[in-house]
């Protein structure tokens, strides 16, 4: 096990990470007949990635008030806490929100009031990133940005673009992620995934971030990987995510140690944990036991996830300091 390692996570969508337990209550509160998605048994049910999409939403649709996304992140964030995460940076979605009938300044101060409340329980600290939808198009997506910029929250430090990398082009993107690169918003977006390395090739090209969700299938050409390396783009890796989406066939297949000993900048995140069965601390365990990564090593991905944070440098060095390199053995 892994405990006792101070780790951290720069890639979770929020509304992927409502525990069974708080969607049950959420289910309750609602008067909502859950039982297609979630088992109490079980938890999350679901089969493939369309069936998991639809767990997702009818989890997502069960949050409809701004305290309802208070309990969301203060929940989320105090389980990150008690397995030894001091810093999480999860993706938002403002489409969700208008779902739900709730203005994007109600979701956004409801899930900022979960995190102060974290953070005054537990000292995690923690930040949100905005996303557009691919599916939902270019003018989608420049609509999330501009929606970004406008609240001018300082708990907004990313932009970012998760939806169906099968759908559109990166260049089709690339204003929307000027927007918010111009209003001082770090840049990360999902390629690598669903698509192989043509995606993440394209992401690069087009969209310029400093990070990619996932990324992992850049292994299929070594150039790219070489790359990657040089220009020190860090890869927001989901191992356990990845297997339970077929990404790769099993731990051993998987292209984590390849990239890391070719010179990437790799962290460990958890992408929707509980519909995965995983937690960011299984995350760990999973490097440890799979591919032998020792404590130095995994504090190693915790301190390469916080440099390469949306944070001020403050905030940056004081995290750092909760995780030395010296004395690791």
């Amino acid at each position: 096990m892994t405990a006792g390692i101070p780790n951290a996570e720069i890639h979770c969508h929020i509304e992927g990470a409502a525990m069974p337990d708080l969607v049950f209550s959420q289910a309750r509160k609602y008067g909502v007949d859950v039982s297609g998605f979630l088992s109490a048994e079980n938890g999350y049910v679901w089969h493939d990635f369309t069936s998991f999409l639809a767990a997702y939403d009818g989890a997502a649709a069960l949050f409809r008030t701004q305290e309802d996304y208070a309990a969301l992140s203060q929940t989320y964030l105090d389980s990150l806490a008690g397995e030894g995460a001091i810093y999480s940076e999860f993706f938002i979605s403002t489409d969700h929100a208008a779902e739900a009938g709730l203005s994007a300044q109600a979701y956004v101060d409801g899930l900022a009031e979960g995190m102060l409340r974290a953070k005054a329980s537990s000292g995690i600290e923690s930040r949100m990133i905005p996303t557009g939808l691919r599916h939902m198009g270019p003018q989608a997506v420049e609509r999330a940005a501009r929606t970004a910029i406008a609240l001018d929250h300082p708990l907004i430090t990313g932009f970012g673009m998760a939806g169906d990398e099968r759908m559109h082009h990166p260049r089709d993107f690339a204003r929307a992620f000027d927007i918010a690169r111009e209003a001082g918003l770090g840049i990360t977006v999902h390629a690598g995934e669903l698509l192989g390395w043509e995606s993440v090739e394209a992401a690069l090209d087009h969209i310029r971030p400093s990070r990619i969700g996932h990324g992992v299938r850049a292994i299929e050409n070594p150039k790219l990987v070489e790359r990657i390396a040089a220009e020190g783009v860090v890869l927001e890796a989901c191992p356990v995510s990845n297997i339970a989406l077929g990404v790769f066939p099993s731990f051993a297949a998987h292209s984590f140690p390849a990239l890391q000993r070719a010179g990437c900048r790799m962290t460990l995140n958890s992408d929707d944990p509980p519909h995965f069965h995983t937690s960011l601390g299984r995350e760990y365990d999973v490097a440890k036991r799979e591919w032998g990564y020792d404590r130095a090593e995994l504090v190693g991905f915790t301190r390469t996830a916080i440099e390469a944070a949306f944070i001020d440098g403050e905030t940056r060095a004081a995290l750092l300091e909760k995780c030395p390199v010296e004395g690791i053995g």
